[in-house]
Order: C-alpha cells, then structure tokens, then sequence
C-alpha cells in the first residue's frame, strides 16, 4: 500500500510550445499528480494527449511552462533527484558493450570505476544478463536490448523508475516476460525502485502493471480521470475481474474520444466554419478497418478489434474517429457499426472506394479550405504556405502531422497531388 506523503508531485502543470509568428500550442492544461512510495502509476491516453511530456516534466527533462513540480514535499527545478529512465527505442550506444553501457551512467555521476563495474554487473544480474556483459547491442535481440536499458537505469538505485512505452519495440511474449520481471524488481522490499511511472498505450497493460491508472484526454492534454486498480497481485490476465477492468478503461477513453452523440449543429459561441482537425492515420488503416468490419458482418467491439487485428489500441480509436467523420461507421457505445455508404466502400472495387473516399472527405472544410487556396495561388501552394495557414486555422494541432494526414488523404481520394521534391501542393 502507498504511503500518503507523495515522492513526487505536479501541481498546475501547463506546458505550452512557442510556433512561432506569436502561434502557441498548448499541450498541458492544468496537470495534478501524485507519485506515492510503494506504488505503480500508469499514464494512458490517445496518442498526442501529452503522456510522454508528463513523464518528462516529473523527471526534470522538460519545463513546465507553469505550475511547479515537488519532491518531497519541496519545490524542485531542473533534474528531479532519485528517478532512473527506461526510454522506448532503448538509447544504447551501439559502441559500446553491455557492460559499458550500463557503467557510463554511473561514471557520469562521479562513482568510481571500480565500484562502477560492481554495480553494473549486479544490475544486468537483476535484468537476467549475466553471461552478456561483453556483448555489443547488434548482437542481442530487442527484448535484450531493453534490459540494458532496464539494468542501465536500475544501477544508479532510483527512487522512482520512469518508463516511457517500455515494451511496445519487443513482441508480445517478450513484453509479458519483462513486465513480471519488473514488478518482481520493484515488489522487493529490500532494494528501490519504491515507486514506478510508466507511459502507456495498451489498456491490458496498465491493468497488468498499475496501482492508479491516469487516464487523460487531448488536445489538450488533461486527466480525464484517475481509476483505482484493487486487483491484487499477481494478476491474471484471463480472470473475469481484470477483463471487466479492461472493458472499463477501454470505455473510458471511447467515451471521450468517440461520444456517442450527435451533432446538429455548431456548439454555442463556434462558427459554422470551424474545421475539425483530422485524426492522426493514414488512409490506409481506415480501410483495413472497414475491411475487418465487413469481415466480421459489418459490427464488432471497439476493443475486440485492437485485439484482432493485433492493432495498438489508440490507432483503433484514431482509425475509428477518422472513419466516422467520414460517414463509414458509427459508433452506438462500444460497437462500431458500418453505415450503408461504409458497406458500399467495403464492397467496391479500388476506384469506387476511391471516388466514394473523395467525395466524403471534400465535405471535410480542411480540404475545402486546402482547395480554395490552391486556386487562389494560381494552382499551386506551398507546403509552408500552407503549415503557416493550419498553424493559424488548428493553432492546438501539430501542423506537420496534419499537413501529412491531409496529403495521404487526399492523394487516395483524388482531391490533391503533392511534389515531394519541391514540397508544393495542387488540384488533380
């Protein structure tokens, strides 16, 4: 059980990023966290709700732009004392042996090069690669590379144990594998970490893994709500109990990014042309999806088709979203239903997927907007051009990844063509 004073705190955490042309792009908005000793807090949410940027800013990496992060009880600037790091792509230097690796971070933090490689070698015993210490990164398989990165952060003896996506570069058994090894590491008594933040995109995961699920919403970035996990360890993953968990973390955060309501007309104080940002997926996933619907006679479970389809869960929701804004699926709860325009894209040959695609997403006001000023500059617009107008039209989106969801979609639809070479953007 936790103890009630917090390790680590968030306390009105807003994070903003400067554009520039006097454009802001705020990614936090009012941030409250707790990390108390003993326990397991797992960050979730769709991709872009600013997870990662919460992992940072409790370690010290990234600077809120206000409110204040403490550390036991005190204000802290800069590196937060006591937190070891376990990033997503491993980040070893792949000159370096296993052994060495995992002995620069202690050399860089003065210990003693003697008592630097005791330690290292007790940590990569922790890990489970003793055997491996003279071994270099392209000799060992992606489930061994994260634990180096696991005995890398484990040797300075952190506090707090910070993971950033941890297992999603390694298969699925390899995941299953170190997710026990580390609540085994973590569930010792006798050694830290006393407490573990973790970034995570797969509901099964966090139910596995958490004490408290953090579950936040985009754009920005907020907690949405906080679920107490009271499943005791050790979990199985195929009990009713953990699976109705599941079930409620996957429903909240459809909840949130795919409401079951329906729009008439613009919210109080919204102009009739606001633009709806498009969600973050290529063409391509929206069609697998509506491909996989059809197969399953046009109805299945949100999150039956992330397991099906062995498809990370938050692209489901992105994939759903986007099908939905373009009249293919509803979303009634937790079922996604083909709509009769979806069935007809389903069944049509490559052309008549495409021409019902283009005529869908022109009704989009982002692509309207693209057009119209593709014409206004005499057939042809820059792709800076064009980042400067969606900076200004979506100032909380990233314009860079909607600039290239607005390409791949309207290359499929037939609505635009895109030089790669010169970065111009114009009418078919």
């Amino acid at each position: 059980m936790a103890n009630d004073a917090p390790i680590c705190e968030l306390r009105g955490i807003q994070k903003t990023y400067d554009r520039g042309h006097g454009k802001q792009l705020r990614v936090l908005e009012d941030i409250d966290l707790e990390i108390r000793s003993n326990e397991v807090v797992c960050l979730i949410g769709p991709s872009g709700c600013g997870k990662s940027t919460i992992l940072r800013i409790c370690a010290g990496l990234i600077e809120a732009t206000s409110g204040e992060v403490r550390y036991h009880g005190q204000p802290l600037s800069g590196l937060t004392p006591g937190v070891g790091m376990v990033f997503q792509g491993f980040a070893l230097f792949p000159w370096m042996t296993v052994l060495t690796n995992v002995e620069t971070v202690l050399l860089a933090r003065g210990t003693p090069q003697a008592d630097a490689g005791t330690r290292a070698r007790h940590a990569i015993r922790m890990v489970g690669l003793e055997g491996f210490e003279r071994a270099y990164p392209r000799e060992l398989s992606g489930g061994m590379k994260q634990r180096v990165g696991m005995a890398r952060a484990l040797c300075v003896d952190p506090e707090m144990l910070f993971m950033d996506e941890p297992f999603s570069q390694v298969d699925a058994l390899t995941a299953e594998s170190l997710r026990a090894e580390v609540l085994d590491i973590w569930d010792d008594a006798e050694r830290n970490p006393s407490s573990i933040l973790m970034v995570s995109h797969d509901s099964k995961e966090v139910a596995y893994m958490a004490d408290r699920i953090v579950v936040l919403s985009a754009n920005p970035g907020r907690i949405r709500t906080v679920i107490e996990n009271r499943l005791p360890r050790p979990r199985d993953m195929r009990s009713p109990e953990f699976l109705r968990l599941v079930d409620h973390i996957h429903d909240v955060i459809t909840s949130a990014e795919l409401p079951d309501v329906l729009v008439t007309a613009p919210a109080p104080g919204l102009s009739e042309d606001v633009i709806e940002p498009l969600p973050q997926v290529r063409s391509g996933d929206i069609v697998a999806l509506l491909d996989h619907l059809e197969a399953q006679g046009g109805t299945a479970e949100i999150f039956q088709i992330a397991t099906q389809t062995h498809t990370p869960f938050d692209l489901i929701v992105r994939a759903v979203k986007a099908a939905e804004m373009l009249d293919f699926v509803d979303t009634p709860k937790r079922l996604v239903v083909l709509t009769p325009l979806g069935q007809r894209f389903a069944a049509g040959s490559v052309d008549e997927r495409k021409r019902i695609w283009g005529e869908q997403a022109i009704q989009l006001k982002l692509f309207r907007v693209t057009r119209d000023l593709i014409e206004l500059h005499g057939g042809e617009l820059s792709r800076d051009e064009l980042l400067q107008e969606i900076g200004a039209r979506l100032p909380m989106e990233d314009p860079e990844a909607t600039l290239d969801t607005l390409v791949v979609w309207g290359r499929f639809g037939g609505l635009l063509t895109y030089n790669d070479d010169g970065g111009a953007l114009s009418i078919p």
